[in-house]
């Protein structure tokens, strides 16, 4: 039974009200009896003496032994290293890496299921069965009946089979552009489904029409930003502007060293300096200033994956169907704010018994080099889409985040202030996780299938979080200032000057970010009157000890970790967890429809090499007949594209019962007259951002907000809207 809270009436002093939100067992089940703590809040050395002891029990309840299979009606909060992702025991080619736990591949935790290790490979956990999560974590009955679950078994079950069927050869890709605009104008024919009534209920977005006539036909609905401009995805500048206003605004970075050189090992990968010479920038720049000029000015920015891709080159080239390079792209800042595309970089180690290849393409007007520049557009852009997914998205905010669920329910009584604090930031993480880890993440799931790493995917992420996680940094103005963006200024706005004013994340996510970190003040500083207090307050010493040595246990002895002595101390670090729940998890998820359905916009996977990387003479030539079928050779496979169009939608969705931030209010905090009036102004504030954000999208002097065919910037819009997809910033990674 699901009970959602208990109101004691008939009090000398009024009623008393316990805001449950849990599920209850049968005592056969579960002969151990509940115990539920009123909405008011206690700091540990305030506790009744009554309570005190219950206090205790109920986190020791939570935390468990650390022994057996965890059931399906537990409510116990345990850690474990990623051992469950391959499945060895099923072909020994799906054996994959255990992450986390050795130095190989460090990463956080995600929670303990305790399920029989494999007979192959006994240090990997078996996949059979359920995905535990404690049961509180797991959706609610209206998020599990009318959303995800369904949506996913239904992609993965129904549609995808039926589209291989169909194709036959499932490394077929579309013959022509035109056949992509089926996708969204007339319909794909796909064998009959075995109930399309039920697909067309789940996926009321996405699939806009499943025919159970003769034809068959199943529609997706058009793309934001192909609905606005279906040819917008050709134009570099649309290419620019969504490194600041799309669905991966966390890539870009200033240029801080000059000349360009790789830091891997050059007796390995080759000789370490970029191919970008002065010449070729100043080129590109066509007389606006010199190079010198624009390193001093700090008008040059770059978005680079070149070390983190180049080692995994010669391994995901023995894989049919696709291929990769170390990669950066290059950019100038024009004096109306916008982006230049100057050159895109792609290079091969030496492999095979062949040298390094590198090369550099830059926009033109000549057929050959503006042909092959679309080319590298595309492997550039497969590999942003990959690091999106992998890094910005599931590393950052999805795998970071579950160690704090972890934590927060282990050592935070659910009457401590913080954990009612943390509560809504933390909703259904770890069920969406366990989904991913279940058919998104796993060996030969939707990731390894559908990118251009494929089997290497989560490595890579692995490497990233070894090479670029540090939670000192995830703060939207502490990220902004590591990638150069932005220097501390105060004078400015939020104590910041951005280096790129008109960048619509970095504008819209730093007024939300002033507001999330004034709301935690105002909360923690209620609580919390001194140092002493924050000091002496063993499960807030507890909490934050467990997150680093346990749940970020393979980086516990970095330096840059927060202590945690203050009041101060304690509102940064909330507000950085909030913050990667809230809004950046919003930032990088529900644009991926609007942005990516449309997938040469954003492919997830390019197949064959560049043109130019030692062509045959019938391979040029082929090229050089016709380079736009040859394109959609290099583009994803119908499979691949369709399967990821569907995935794309349900990962872009709101769930009907979201709560969004600043909308909703914790009954806990309503019961405090101050912290009330405290959320109620942090409310206010975000509702005048909804305001700036409209008037920021009307202004046509930001040309990367608005203009003729181009998606407005909404993603940081903290309220939804009835019947407008992606709107709406949620507290939580919910999805």
């Amino acid at each position: 039974m699901f009970l959602k809270y208990i109101v004691l009436n008939g009090l000398p002093n009024g009623p008393i009200a316990f805001n449950c939100g849990s599920w209850v067992q049968s005592k056969f089940d579960d002969p151990e009896k509940r115990i539920f703590f009123s909405n008011k809040s206690y700091l540990p050395s305030q506790t009744p003496r009554g309570l005190k002891d219950l206090r205790e029990k109920e986190l020791a309840n939570l935390r468990g032994n650390g022994e057996g299979e965890r059931k399906t009606s537990d409510r116990i909060y345990d850690y474990d290293v990623y051992n469950d992702l391959g499945n060895p025991d099923s072909k020994s080619e799906l054996g994959r890496p255990i992450l986390g736990g050795n130095e190989s591949y460090p990463y956080p935790r995600r929670c303990r299921t305790g399920r029989p290790p494999c007979r192959t490979d006994p240090l990997s956990e078996t996949r059979s069965g359920s995905f535990y999560v404690p049961r509180d974590e797991e959706f609610s009955e209206v998020k599990e009946a009318s959303f995800i679950t369904k949506t996913v078994d239904s992609v993965l079950h129904a549609l995808i089979p039926s589209l291989e069927t169909s194709l036959l050869d499932s490394n077929l890709g579309f013959p022509l552009f035109s056949d992509i605009d089926q996708l969204y104008y007339q319909g794909i024919t796909i064998p009959k489904l075995k109930n399309p009534g039920l697909l067309q209920i789940i996926l009321p977005r996405l699939v806009k029409a499943v025919s159970d006539s003769e034809d068959r036909l199943l529609k997706f609905e058009t793309p934001a930003m192909f609905l606005k401009d279906k040819f917008s995805w050709f134009r570099d500048e649309e290419f620019s502007r969504q490194t600041l206003a799309g669905v991966n605004p966390y890539s870009i970075k200033l240029v801080m060293e000059w000349p360009l050189k790789s830091a891997l090992d050059p007796d390995v990968y080759g000789p370490p300096e970029s191919a970008i010479t002065k010449e070729l920038v100043e080129r590109g720049m066509k007389g606006f200033m010199t190079l010198d000029e624009a390193l001093e000015q700090k008008k040059l920015f770059i978005i680079d994956y070149h070390d983190l891709l180049l080692p995994y080159v010669s391994k995901v080239r023995q894989i049919e169907g696709t291929t990769l390079y170390g990669s950066r792209a290059l950019f100038f800042l024009t004096p109306d704010c916008t982006l230049k595309p100057l050159a895109i970089e792609l290079t091969r180690p030496p492999m095979d018994g062949k040298p390094q290849w590198k090369q550099v393409f830059t926009p033109g007007l000549e057929a050959t080099g503006y042909w092959l520049w679309r080319f590298a557009k595309t492997h550039f852009l497969a590999h942003d889409s990959g690091y999106h997914e992998l890094v910005s998205h599931w590393l950052r905010t999805h795998c970071a985040t579950e160690p704090y669920v972890i934590a927060t329910n282990r050592q935070l009584s659910v009457m401590h202030p913080i954990y009612k604090l943390l509560h809504p930031h933390l909703r259904y993480t770890m069920q969406i996780n366990a989904l991913a880890r279940e058919v998104l993440i796993n060996a030969d799931g939707i990731i390894e299938t559908s990118f251009s790493t494929r089997k290497y995917s989560m490595e890579l992420s692995s490497a990233a979080y070894d090479q670029q996680w540090r939670f000192d940094r995830e703060a939207l103005p502490a990220d902004l200032i590591n990638r150069g963006i932005a220097v501390e200024d105060p004078t400015a706005p939020h104590g910041l000057k951005l280096l790129i004013e008109d960048y619509p994340f970095a504008n819209d996510g730093l007024i939300l970010w002033d507001a999330l970190k004034q709301w935690v003040a105002d909360y923690v500083n209620y609580y919390y009157k001194d140092a002493s207090m924050v000091q002496s307050d063993p499960e807030l010493q507890a909490w934050w000890t467990e997150i680093r040595t346990k749940g970020h246990e393979d980086k516990k002895d970095e330096p840059w970790w927060p202590v945690l002595q203050t009041p101060e101390d304690l509102i940064g670090t909330i507000a950085t967890i909030a913050w990667v729940a809230s809004a950046h998890h919003s930032a990088v998820n529900f644009g991926q429809y609007a942005f990516a359905a449309y997938f040469p916009n954003r492919p997830t996977i390019a197949r064959t090499n560049m043109p130019s990387e030692d062509p045959t003479r019938e391979g040029w030539q082929r090229f050089l007949d016709n380079p736009d079928f040859e394109l959609l050779v290099c583009f994803p496979s119908q499979v691949q594209a369709t399967k990821v169009i569907a995935i794309l939608d349900v990962l872009s969705n709101h769930s009907p019962d979201e709560e969004y931030i600043g909308e909703y209010m914790e009954p806990a905090w309503g019961e405090e007259p101050d912290i009330k009036e405290a959320f109620e102004r942090f409310s206010a504030r975000l509702k005048e951002l909804e305001v700036i954000i409209d008037a920021r999208n009307a202004d046509d002097s930001l040309k990367n907000r608005g203009g003729a065919g181009v998606v407005p910037y909404e993603l940081l819009k903290p309220f939804s809207e009835a019947g407008v997809t992606g709107k709406g910033v949620p507290y939580s990674i919910s999805i």
